[in-house]
């Protein structure tokens, strides 16, 4: 855990993780249909510099899913979702991400941990390496929960174009 950074690239749709500054794994993730942006309200995947301020969901099954940051006792299935079409499904892990740049995905109008943006899980229905989410950084539950185990609250996150 100690060492590790992230690196999530907008275009390439990919999660780097480093540790120690050498890569040890990548993952392909599915950041905002709309785009990068920072400003509360736009649905846009913030830039910058940022730093994970809570792990939510250590030792939950990979497909539990949480509402409001906890977990509601579901497991996402084919049937479930059927019963709740257009439920933006956030799964498995947790990894709730908080701005380090005052004015630029800090405080007032682009705060990115008001905005709950986080890395979490999503059903493998959804697409990835494709931008597609409502501003989070959606992941393969086996992956996020692979990530969740390497990474500590206070890690590092740097989301470039």
């Amino acid at each position: 855990m100690e060492g590790a950074e992230l690196r999530i690239s907008l275009t390439e749709q990919r999660l780097v993780l480093l540790q120690d500054g050498r890569e040890s794994g990548q993952f392909p993730v599915s950041t905002s249909r709309y785009g990068p942006g920072e400003r509360i309200g736009s649905g846009c995947t913030p830039r910058g510099r940022h730093v994970v301020r809570a792990r939510i969901g250590a030792g939950l099954a990979p497909q539990a899913v949480l509402r409001g940051r906890r977990p509601t006792g579901e497991i996402w299935s084919d049937e479930l979702a059927a019963a709740a079409p257009g439920r933006d499904w956030i799964l498995g892990r947790i990894l709730w991400l908080s701005g380090l740049e005052p004015g630029r995905n800090r405080l007032g109008q682009v705060d990115t941990m008001r905005r709950y943006i986080y890395i979490h899980g999503t059903p493998d229905t959804e697409p990835m390496g494709v931008p597609f989410s409502h501003g989070c950084i959606r992941m393969r539950c086996a992956d996020v929960v692979r990530l969740f185990d390497l990474v500590a609250t206070g890690t590092p996150v740097d989301i470039v174009p």
